[in-house]
């Protein structure tokens, strides 16, 4: 098991654990995808927070070997149906980053009510430097951060500092490395002063047109996705490239 579910009073924690670098594979998710369902019937509890084990990353990202072409279209189901299920859970979701939060990993913090991040934490979808793109931060970021900063963040692929991020609205409190844990506490203690059954109805409503603009909009970004990239060369070239541990040779078709 790769995937540590823990309930305490109102709050589940999830931590995926899967060194060095919680890089996502598909098992991983699938694991994910049923402790978020198992969340979703669970009584009595009001907080979900996401965590990466260890201190060097959130996740990043979902492993380069399911973006192969054979592969992508079980990998973007599996990834998708997670999102689907965090947007969807009754209850506050809490993206809790130390590390590396890139591509898959991005996607999913950014799928959650709330971020917090130590300082040394960075933020990215690099995606674009093998050879595709982010379909989630393509439907989602946007309405986040706006059009300007989603498109400087997706197109360049680099890396956003925590104090970048939290500037632009990414993520919502950042803290010092000795002080990431009494932030979190804090942050849990904030919400579980307040009453359950109103922090859900709550919730429902503030979802609710965000979502289905969402869901439009990634349904489309999956079309481009899997009927118009994975056509080209260079999608395949990209990921060839990375695991080759080379630079990729584009040829721009």
């Amino acid at each position: 098991m790769e995937v540590l579910v823990e309930k305490k009073e109102r709050v589940v924690r999830i931590t995926w654990d899967r060194p060095p670098l919680n890089v996502l594979d598909v098992a991983l998710l699938r694991e994910l995808d049923q402790a978020l369902a198992n969340c979703a019937s669970e009584p009595g509890v009001d907080i979900v927070v996401l965590l990466g084990a260890g201190v060097r990353a959130f996740s990043a990202g979902v492993d380069i070997r399911d973006h192969t072409t054979e592969k992508v279209p079980e990998m973007l189901d599996v990834v998708h149906g997670v999102i689907r299920k965090l947007l969807a859970l009754p209850q506050v979701t809490i993206a809790a980053v130390r590390g590396v939060c890139l591509g898959g990993g991005c996607e999913i913090a950014s799928s959650c009510d709330l971020i917090v991040a130590s300082e040394e934490s960075s933020f990215g979808t690099p995606e674009i430097f093998v050879g595709c793109y982010p379909p989630v931060a393509l439907a989602r970021f946007s309405s986040l951060i706006g059009y300007h900063r989603a498109a400087e963040m997706i197109l360049t692929g680099r890396r956003f500092s925590a104090r970048e991020a939290q500037a632009m609205g990414l993520i919502n409190r950042t803290f010092g490395a000795a002080e990431f844990d009494d932030g979190v506490k804090a942050l849990l203690d904030e919400l579980l002063g307040k009453s359950g059954a109103v922090l859900r109805l709550t919730l429902k409503g503030l979802r609710q047109l965000s979502l289905q603009d969402f869901n439009q909009a990634l349904k489309r970004s999956e079309e481009i996705y899997c009927r118009e990239l994975l056509q080209t060369q260079d999608v395949a070239e990209g990921v060839a490239a990375f695991l080759e541990k080379r630079q990729p040779k584009w040829q721009h078709r």
